[in-house]
């Protein structure tokens, strides 16, 4: 498996408040958005990150997909009560939150866990294909048919997220299921990457044949020139043939 990782602040931020973490071992990958003022947003986005990969370390992971489920969802449940509880004890940082995306390789199938609106993409047969659905306020709009998607692009309140480790007592992330194949890329990504590049823009990148090392550092140059308006933090994984044995 080629894995590649980045982030980056970008151009208009002054601080990063992404944060990801690589398991390869375990075939884990999460990447993680804060939010939250007085750099909390960044302690948020770390919390989350380090209490879900604790969790990883500390418990056993089953085989069965009701046992995988329960599993992420149990690891996603500490890291929102951790984060929680960091805004409890300090002031500076009530009320900050983070989304967060995870992908586990298990096989020929990949579990994907997300909430907030750092998004998991896959890229099958040249056609990029989002997984994940964002948990944002626009999103909503869209799925009610309020607003057109091309509405919600330059919609003023497109980055107010709905679902966030940290937001509510109890968090409510997604979990989906994928088949991947040899050749398949993968890629977790926070809006600051997609929403700089369009989908066409990031397939294209892809399709350079670049290591998935090159291919983040690719994107994340990619989303600074095209604006930088946000931290921008990228995840590439390539599925070989040993992968899905």
């Amino acid at each position: 498996m080629d894995v590649g990782f980045k982030t980056d602040k970008g151009i208009k931020r002054s601080n990063n408040e992404d944060a990801f973490f690589v398991m390869k071992n375990d075939g884990i990958y999460i990447v993680a958005d804060g939010v939250g003022g007085n750099r909390s947003g960044e302690i948020a986005s770390r919390t989350a990150v380090s209490e879900i990969a604790r969790y990883i370390e500390q418990h056993a992971l089953g085989n069965r997909e009701s046992e995988i489920k329960n599993f992420f969802l149990n690891a996603f449940h500490e890291a929102n009560h951790r984060v929680i509880d960091a805004g409890r004890r300090f002031e500076e940082n009530s009320g900050m939150a983070t989304t967060c995306v995870l992908a586990y390789f298990h096989g020929s199938e990949m579990y994907v866990v997300n909430v907030g609106d750092s998004r998991a993409y896959l890229l099958t047969g040249g056609r990029l294909c989002q997984i994940t659905e964002d948990h944002t306020y626009v999103n909503a709009l869209v799925k009610a048919g309020i607003i057109t998607p091309e509405q919600a692009v330059d919609h003023s309140d497109k980055n107010m997220i709905t679902r966030a480790i940290g937001a509510d007592v109890e968090v409510e992330p997604d979990v989906f299921k994928v088949r991947i194949k040899p050749g398949d890329r993968v890629l977790l990504c926070t809006d600051g990457l997609y929403g700089e590049l369009s989908a066409q823009e990031i397939t294209e990148i892809f399709g350079q044949g670049l290591s998935m090392t090159d291919t983040c550092v690719a994107l994340v140059d990619a989303a600074n020139d095209a604006g930088g308006c946000d931290n921008i933090t990228a995840v590439c994984i390539a599925i070989t043939e040993d992968d899905v044995r």
